[in-house]
């Protein structure tokens, strides 16, 4: 996570990491930032060494600041002498994914993924389909102070826009060999979805359909602001589970604005929990091949138990889409992902994807015939608990102290503290998305894990 330094040597209080750059609108976030951000990306994009196409994917979720966003960025882009084509209101991935097809240099998704609504942001796209790497961030950032070389009136850059990658990207996730179209349709499954009014308001129910399946739409209209607060946890999913319950669905699945985290509802109307996606996806593609699997350091440990039912190995990367995919490159690993719902199939395209997540999860359930309450009681079963305290200014002086009062204990400070008992775990961790700590602990009980929350908070304020 960044600060942004001006000349005068203030600092703009936005956030610049692993997930691109995020701002309030209004505040910490204006259109002189995005600016500055997108042109810098455009001269980025054009000083590689095969930066001969110029060419930059641009799309963005439905948040009501994105249309002024979008002006700027195209702005920015055009300045630098980049084409750019537009692909509309649309989830994330399908940006990594039109990147790759279109050859282009780079792309940028307006949007802010699970922050709230006066939130927005810009994520960046590599030429390869993946965000930008540590490496690559770095040198994109040492170019945002730097004098632009804006283009005269005859060297500008053009704007031209493609539709129809809903389709694309449907048909992509659709000819998987893991998909067997005939068979999940032939189980019709009564669907919800709650899309809370975000980019998979057209995508989602579109997949769901093409599989036969009878979709329950919740808010599925762009036209509207988000229905609940973004993260796809169960505390925000009320009236899904009430739908859910109300209409005899066979499972309910709620995605976030940018449609890169899916979580799952049973059909008994008992939310699973974000860790349950990626569990199941990995059980469903490990039963079909052999081969490595990565997630982060605070997923949960459900993962590393069905990999061992398959003998295969779990590695564990910081908390960023990122580092996971590198990694999975790196190994030619076959699944990963993290535990916020985040699933990514490398095969596919290395970008976390809850379309492909659903579609991997109604595949499972169709092969095994088990509605989905009992395809996870299959797995152990651990109670996880998950806090966020504000950012204090001696956070790593605490950090410190932490660390000597459980000396001796296994401890891994890869990302952030996390300490590790027998049955057990904790992790404390900033943010790379909001000026904030994030406090996980997992155990078999619900109250050994809310323990560990309460010791660690003690400690930290």
């Amino acid at each position: 996570m960044q600060s942004y330094k001006k000349r005068d040597n203030s600092v703009d209080s936005f956030i610049f990491g692993p997930s691109g750059l995020r701002g309030i609108v209004g505040k910490t976030l204006s259109p002189e930032i995005v600016l500055k951000f997108a042109s810098a990306f455009g001269e980025y994009c054009k000083s590689g060494a095969n930066a001969s196409r110029d060419k930059i994917i641009l799309g963005r979720d439905s948040r009501k600041s994105g249309e002024m966003l979008w002006h700027t960025v195209v702005s920015g882009l055009l300045s630098c002498g980049c084409q750019i084509i537009d692909i509309g209101i649309c989830p994330t991935p399908t940006v990594g994914i039109a990147v790759k097809m279109k050859k282009a240099d780079g792309g940028i998704v307006i949007t802010s993924s699970h922050n709230p609504i006066e939130w927005n942001g810009l994520k960046f796209f590599s030429k390869d389909g993946t965000f930008l790497n540590p490496e690559q961030n770095k040198k994109f950032f040492n170019l945002i102070d730097k004098k632009r070389d804006y283009k005269p009136w005859n060297r500008l850059g053009k704007l031209y826009f493609e539709n129809r990658w809903d389709e694309i990207h449907i048909k992509k996730i659709i000819n998987l060999r893991y998909i067997d179209l005939n068979k999940i349709r032939k189980k019709n499954f009564k669907v919800v979805l709650d899309c809370n009014n975000g980019a998979g308001s057209l995508y989602a129910p579109y997949l769901l359909k093409s599989l036969g399946c009878e979709v329950v739409e919740l808010f599925c209209d762009l036209t509207k602001n988000f229905s609940h607060p973004p993260e796809p946890q169960a505390r925000n999913l009320k009236r899904l589970i009430q739908e859910v319950e109300k209409k005899k669905a066979d499972i309910g699945f709620a995605i976030d604005p940018d449609v890169d985290r899916l979580a799952i509802v049973s059909e008994k109307g008992i939310p699973l929990g974000e860790e349950y996606t990626l569990a199941l996806a990995t059980d469903f593609i490990l039963s079909k091949r052999k081969g490595d699997v990565v997630t982060n350091f605070s997923t949960s440990q459900v993962i590393d138990d069905i990999a061992k039912k398959y003998n295969a190995k779990v590695h564990r990367t910081k908390v960023g889409e990122i580092y996971v995919a590198q990694k999975l490159k790196k190994l030619k690993g076959i699944i990963g992902g993290e535990g916020n719902g985040g699933v990514i199939l490398p095969e596919f395209h290395p970008v976390r994807d809850a379309l492909l997540g659903m579609a991997l999860i109604l595949q499972h359930l169709a092969e095994n015939n088990l509605p989905i309450s009992e395809l996870v009681k299959k797995f152990p079963f651990y109670f996880m608990v998950k806090k966020a305290i504000k950012l204090g200014k001696n956070f790593e002086n605490r950090l410190e102290r932490l660390k000597r009062r459980y000396k001796g204990i296994r401890i891994s400070q890869i990302d952030g503290l996390k300490i590790e008992f027998k049955d057990s775990w904790v992790q404390i961790r900033k943010s790379n998305t909001e000026p904030i700590v994030r406090i996980f602990a997992e155990a078999r009980s619900k109250g050994k894990a809310e323990g560990l929350v309460r010791n660690v908070i003690k400690s930290l304020i």
